[in-house]
């Protein structure tokens, strides 16, 4: 026992000098590190699942991800001029979205200034969905306040951006009174330089009835052909000249020579694109 005894003070006295000296050797100014800050705020990331071998994600910089964003762009607000007379063309879109959700809404139409009358005005209201990375999916409501009689409709269709960027606006049109219709818009640009940009672009419609109070035959209703050349002083503020073609289509373009018109038109453009 006296044996034992002696090696445990003597471990006892050993472990004592040790920390002394290991107290010594600290420096006089030393401080014990502080705290670690509070959490900030929770980022959430997109992990790529790589069944086999964990997610793929490693490495990536985080982003937060879902946040809301507020878009309004003007695709075309222009002065146009032809044989007839001349008018001035607005078309509009803006929406709130986040990631896969988004609310649009959308304007268009002409208004004569040789008449002094709205030749048309459409407005739509339309839910969006994200389906792929550029596409979406979408529905809603039209309203057509010009020409008369006003109408509505229900809307169905498809906008994104289509392979070697093309931009795509597909819909599908069902009248309160039953008709059917189909709308195409399709646009690309063509960069001559960093800021001189060449835009082609196309409307196509179609009918799947007549519609006789707005002198509509069954088939293909309309084309409209334009070509616009914009300087983009910013990326948010470009002013444009061009020329657009527009005319009538099949049974359609009957019905206006027949009533003494001429269902085809040139125009020459300008105007200014901008976006916020």
């Amino acid at each position: 026992m006296t044996i034992h005894k002696t090696l445990t003070c003597l471990g006892l006295c050993a472990a004592a000098i040790t920390h002394a000296a290991s107290e010594s050797e600290m420096p006089e100014d030393y401080h014990a590190p502080a705290a670690p800050p509070p959490e900030g705020r929770e980022i959430r990331r997109y992990a790529v699942d790589d069944p086999g071998t964990g997610a793929t994600n490693f490495g990536l910089a985080p982003v937060h991800d879902n946040m809301p964003f507020f878009f309004f762009r003007a695709d075309r607000v222009e002065y146009r001029s032809f044989d007839d007379g001349e008018a001035a063309l607005w078309d509009i879109q803006a929406w709130a979205q986040r990631d896969y959700n988004k609310l649009f809404f959308e304007s268009e139409g002409a208004y004569r200034l040789d008449e002094d009358a709205f030749e048309s005005v459409q407005t739509e209201l339309l839910y969006g969905r994200a389906v792929t990375s550029f596409w979406d999916l979408r529905a809603g409501l039209r309203y057509d306040f010009e020409p008369d009689p006003e109408r509505a409709f229900a809307v169905v269709g498809i906008q994104g951006l289509a392979p070697q960027w093309f931009e795509v606006d597909a819909n599908l049109y069902l009248s309160e009174d039953g008709d059917l219709s189909f709308g195409l818009e399709s646009e690309y640009d063509i960069l001559l330089t960093q800021r001189l940009v060449l835009q082609p672009r196309l409307e196509l419609e179609a009918a799947a009835q007549d519609v006789d109070a707005y002198g509509i035959g069954a088939g293909f209703t309309g084309i409209e052909l334009g070509l616009r050349l914009r300087y983009e002083f910013h990326r948010k503020f470009a002013p444009y000249i061009g020329v657009s073609w527009e005319s009538a289509l099949g049974e359609t373009a009957n019905r206006i020579e027949d009533g003494g018109g001429d269902p085809d038109e040139t125009f020459f453009v300008a105007g200014v694109k901008f976006w916020f």
